[in-house]
C-alpha cells in the first residue's frame, strides 16, 4: 500500500502560547499561523500604529553562510553590495532569476564571521537548494536553523524592549546586536515589515516562550496576527513575495532600484543582470503603483482597465487600510498610467470599481535613522 502523505500544517514553536491567547489560526506557507486574536485584525493594526504589537513570524527561514569568500559568493546570486556590508548591518535584497525576475526577497546580515539570511516561509526550502547548487562549492551553507522570530513593532516598541536590552537604544534602522534577555541570547535588528519603528528578534526555538512571555508582560505590548501584519505592510507600500514580487516581475518594475547598490548596477554579475541593467537605462515596461478608492476594497488578480476599457494591468495586493481609512491596493500598470491622481478601473468578479493612482506609501514610514 502506498504511504499516505501527511498534509497537516506544521506548528511554530509558540503554537500553544498563541492558542491560549485566543488566536484564530489559518494555514500560511504550510504552517498553522495565528491570523488574528479576539480583538480583531483592525484593533491589532491600530495597536501597532499607536503602541507595540508582537508578531510571530517563526515560519520564516534562517540560513547561515560561512567561508572566506562568503560575501563575494553571495553577490553572484543577489544584486546587493554584500562585500561592503558593515558588521551587524542588514540589507534587503533578492535572489534574481536569469530572466531578471525575483525568486525570493530576503534580508542578509553581516554577523562578523558569517552571513545570516532570513528568507520567506513558502520559498525557504527552494532558497536553500538554490544557494547550495549555486555557491555550495565555494562556501558552507547551513541547514535551516531551528529558530523562532518575533517582531516587536510600533512607536512604543523601543520603550518596551529597552529595560531588558538598553544597548539597543542607539541602534539605527537596519543594524542589529546580540542581546541577553531573560536567560537566553537573541539577535535583535532594528527592522520590520509594518512601516513602524521596531525590532525583529531571532532566537533559538527552545527559548522563544521565555522571550515572548517577558515582552508580553509589558502592558504596551499585545499580540497581533498575520492579518494585521498584511494590512500594515500594504499601507506601508511594502512588497510581498508571490504578489508584488514573482519570477515574472523584475526589481525595477517593483520600484526596488534603491535595493541595488550603484556598484552592482554597473558591474552586474548576478542572474538577470542584463535585463535589469537595460530596464534601469530604458525604464521598465510596467511599474508598481498605489491605488485607492472611496468605494470597496479590491483583491489581488483584479484586472485594471484604462478609460477606453482596455486591460492595462492587474492588482497585486488589496484590502482596507485602517490608518489610511479606506480601500487601498498595489498593482502594475504601464509607465504612462503611473501618475498620481490618474483614474483607473479595477474589475473584480465582473464589478467595476474606480481607483485613483496614489503615491506610496499610503502612510508614512517611522523608521529610526538617528
Amino acid at each position: 500500500m502506498a504511504e499516505i502523505e501527511n498534509s497537516a500544517p506544521l506548528q511554530i514553536p509558540l503554537h500553544t502560547l498563541h492558542s491560549e491567547a485566543g488566536a484564530r489560526f489559518g494555514t500560511f506557507a504550510g504552517y498553522d499561523m495565528p491570523m488574528r486574536y479576539e480583538a480583531g485584525a483592525v484593533a491589532e493594526h491600530e495597536w501597532c500604529r499607536n503602541a507595540a504589537a508582537l508578531f510571530d513570524v517563526s515560519h520564516m527561514g534562517v540560513i547561515e553562510i560561512r567561508g572566506d569568500n562568503r560575501a563575494l559568493a553571495l553577490e553572484s546570486v543577489v544584486p546587493a553590495a554584500v562585500t561592503e556590508l558593515a558588521v551587524d548591518r542588514g540589507r534587503y535584497t533578492f535572489f534574481t532569476s536569469e530572466s531578471g525576475g525575483v525568486l525570493d526577497d530576503l534580508i542578509v546580515t553581516n554577523r562578523g564571521d558569517y552571513l545570516q539570511i532570513v528568507v520567506n516561509a513558502g520559498t525557504k526550502h527552494d532558497d536553500l537548494a538554490h544557494l547550495r547548487s549555486s555557491i555550495g562549492d565555494q562556501v558552507e551553507v547551513s541547514d535551516l536553523l531551528d529558530t523562532a522570530i518575533l517582531a516587536l513593532q510600533g512607536p512604543q516598541a523601543v520603550a518596551a524592549l529597552l529595560p531588558h536590552a538598553p544597548e539597543l537604544g542607539n541602534l539605527t534602522f537596519g543594524y542589529g546586536s546580540e542581546i541577553r534577555i531573560g536567560g537566553a541570547t537573541a539577535w535583535a535588528s532594528r527592522s520590520g515589515y509594518t512601516g513602524e519603528d521596531g525590532f525583529e528578534l531571532i532566537i533559538d526555538a527552545s527559548d522563544a516562550d521565555e522571550l515572548a512571555t517577558i515582552l508580553l508582560s509589558d502592558e504596551r505590548v499585545k499580540l497581533a496576527g498575520l492579518a494585521a501584519r498584511d494590512s500594515l505592510r500594504l499601507e506601508a507600500g511594502l512588497c510581498l513575495y508571490g504578489h508584488e514580487l514573482t519570477p515574472d516581475i523584475s526589481p525595477i518594475e517593483a520600484g526596488l532600484l534603491w535595493a541595488i547598490q550603484k556598484r552592482r548596477r554597473i558591474e552586474g554579475g548576478f542572474p538577470g543582470a542584463e535585463t535589469i541593467q537595460q530596464q534601469i537605462i530604458e525604464g521598465p515596461p510596467r511599474t508598481r503603483v498605489g491605488l485607492s478608492s472611496d468605494k470597496r476594497p479590491v483583491r489581488e488578480e483584479s484586472v485594471l482597465l484604462d478609460d477606453a476599457g482596455t486591460e492595462i494591468g492587474f492588482v497585486s495586493s488589496g484590502g482596507f487600510g485602517p490608518t489610511f481609512d479606506g480601500p487601498i491596493a498595489m498593482g502594475y500598470v504601464p509607465p504612462d498610467h503611473q501618475r498620481s491622481g490618474q483614474t483607473i478601473t479595477a474589475v473584480q468578479r465582473g464589478k467595476e470599481n474606480p481607483m485613483t493612482v496614489t503615491e506610496l506609501p499610503f502612510t508614512p514610514h517611522h523608521y529610526y535613522r538617528g
